[in-house]
């Protein structure tokens, strides 16, 4: 019963060490406030210098924790500007749920955050996931990373309408910097591998400006997501609805 005991009590010092852990590397990936940013997304084949395809959006993120009276909230709002065929198109999301609309729809269109959208990048992974509110998290131990050591911690989503069930998620030990993130499903296979890469000064910290995206699927193919013109910007609440991007009103 003591073994037992101090069993439980040891995990339980973990999973808050972890919640730290988590807690301060979502602070860099994503700052608790409303911001916007560009995201430049670069398909490549394996061993290939040269993309093969590339697309780019305008992403409004509206993720506030229930802190100072506010209430908890996460919404993103993402437009599409390159290619200039796909000017007009729409992203939606609140929470879990994901929305899509074009010129040519009648109304906005519910779609998986996990239907690929270009290359290796899913419709979900270009909008900041909050991995406290998403995943349950335990600290695994430490393992080194390059030149440094991180980190290991083993997340299991907390609700069905996360898009992964699992991730293992490597925390630079010194910095809090994301290292690295690899995706697992149902039947605990490796979907893909994501690389945090190039930290740039943004919004008060260094966050990373390049994320590389490795579908362990298909071979090494892969893309690339360069963040830019990262910037603080609140949108009134009603810009993040259905009936706002219907009215094109962008």
């Amino acid at each position: 019963m003591a073994s037992l005991l101090m069993s439980l009590t040891a995990a339980s010092q973990s999973d808050k060490r972890a919640l730290d852990i988590i807690e301060r590397s979502d602070e860099i990936r994503s700052p608790n406030q409303p911001f916007r940013y560009t995201v430049t997304i670069m398909e490549y084949k394996a061993g290939a210098k040269q993309p093969i395809n590339k697309q780019i959006l305008d992403i409004s993120m509206r993720f506030l924790k229930p802190e100072k009276g506010q209430d908890a909230d996460a919404r993103s709002l993402v437009r599409f500007v390159y290619p200039a065929r796909d000017k007009g198109k729409v992203m939606l999301s609140h929470w879990y749920d994901l929305w899509f609309y074009a010129p040519d729809l009648r109304r906005p269109i519910s779609i998986s955050r996990s239907q690929r959208l270009l290359g290796q990048i899913s419709n979900g992974d270009v909008i900041v996931t909050n991995f406290e509110y998403a995943y349950d998290s335990t600290l695994a131990g430490e393992a080194a990373c390059g030149d440094t050591q991180c980190y290991q911690l083993v997340l299991v989503r907390k609700s069905s309408k996360v898009t992964y069930p699992k991730v293992v998620y490597w925390v630079e030990k010194n910095s809090y910097r994301p290292y690295k993130a690899a995706y697992y499903s149902l039947d605990d296979k490796l979907m893909k591998e994501v690389l945090y890469q190039d930290y740039q000064l943004q919004l008060g910290l260094y966050r990373p400006s390049k994320i590389v995206v490795i579908d362990a699927r298909y071979g090494q193919d892969y893309s690339v997501m360069y963040y830019s013109d990262v910037r603080f910007e609140s949108l009134p609440l009603s810009h993040f609805t259905k009936e706002y991007i219907q009215r094109g009103g962008l």
